[in-house]
């Protein structure tokens, strides 16, 4: 299917909010979100459900698919930013218009949980999203400059960036050595796995995979990263980037365990495609922004990622 770009954001244009997982730990965070939106310039209308809570969930699965086909639908919404990640967005795959999105293509932005409704969106439409900042959670109240900078860049102008400007320089470490090119798929492991083998995952033939992931104990982030590589996954690939490995770590120490170093070795042993750690992205205030679906190439020799052409289009 071919990739499709959204157009660049604009001042004076609507940005959509909408609630797709879990709903914010207080409201004034929606409101404060759509406050830091609007100071930049920018317009801002809220989707109709998105201070409902039903239970663990931003509303009901029907509220919350309700109001991104509706934001897909009004033609005067340029882009569509989540409130927050935390869970429900696999539970929204099958009641999602996806004809009515690859017709109006906009940017979506999100990360975390939106990862499983990102992959879905690319599978079935071919359409370009990004993977970063959220209203409610970088947004709303003192967003890093590096984060905030980056971000803007990456959905208001069509040029190629290059090099992803990890913080303070810091080259990726490699864990198998190599250069590969190839689009960039990928997000919150959790959800990478979890809608794998269903309809709404995309094929990882010929991609750079990027992973990234919070609050797993060893051994669950070892059974996931295993279930990837016993479907190939990590041989289909171009090439695989690891980002921000949060809070992933062994909660009793008294016990035998292993490190998350020690399970991606373990994990890209006898790998021939490059893989590379160390890419600041994933759940820490300070991350680069990742276009889901553009090209780009890896030297885990060299310890670089460089998107290789723009995430938007060259105009409206």
């Amino acid at each position: 299917m071919p990739v499709i770009k959204p157009a660049p954001l604009r001042k004076g244009d609507v940005i959509g909010i909408v609630a797709p997982a879990s709903p914010p730990s207080t409201l004034e965070k929606i409101t404060k979100g759509a406050e830091y939106l609007e100071r930049l310039g920018y317009r801002v209308t809220l989707g109709r459900n998105v201070h409902k809570v039903y239970g663990y969930l931003a509303g009901t699965d029907e509220e919350r698919a309700a109001d991104i086909n509706s934001m897909f639908a009004d033609r005067t919404v340029k882009a569509v930013i989540a409130v927050r990640g935390g869970y429900g967005t696999p539970r929204l795959l099958p009641l999602l218009d996806y004809r009515l999105i690859r017709r109006n293509p906009k940017i979506l932005v999100g990360y975390s949980d939106l990862t499983a409704l990102q992959l879905a969106i690319f599978r079935k439409t071919g359409l370009v999203t990004f993977s970063g900042p959220m209203a409610g959670v970088e947004m709303w109240k003192s967003i890093d400059p590096f984060t905030e900078e980056h971000f803007w860049r990456t959905v208001t102008s069509s040029k190629k960036q290059g090099p992803v400007p990890n913080p303070d320089g810091r080259p990726l470490l490699p864990l198998v050595p190599g250069t590969a090119s190839g689009r960039l798929l990928g997000g919150n492991l959790s959800l990478i796995t979890a809608i794998h083998g269903t309809p709404y995952a995309p094929s990882y033939r010929d991609a750079l995979l990027f992973i990234e992931e919070i609050e797993e104990e060893c051994y669950r982030f070892d059974r996931m990263m295993n279930h990837l590589r016993i479907a190939r996954v990590f041989e289909q690939v171009r090439g695989t980037v690891i980002g921000e490995l949060t809070d992933v770590k062994a909660s009793d120490t008294s016990k035998p365990f292993l490190t998350a170093e020690q399970i991606l070795t373990d994990m890209f042993a006898g790998v021939r495609r490059p893989a590379a750690r160390g890419l600041v992205y994933g759940h820490v205030p300070r991350k680069v922004t990742m276009p889901i679906g553009i090209r780009a190439t890896l030297d885990s020799r060299k310890g670089t990622l460089s998107f290789d052409e723009g995430a938007v289009s060259s105009g409206r």
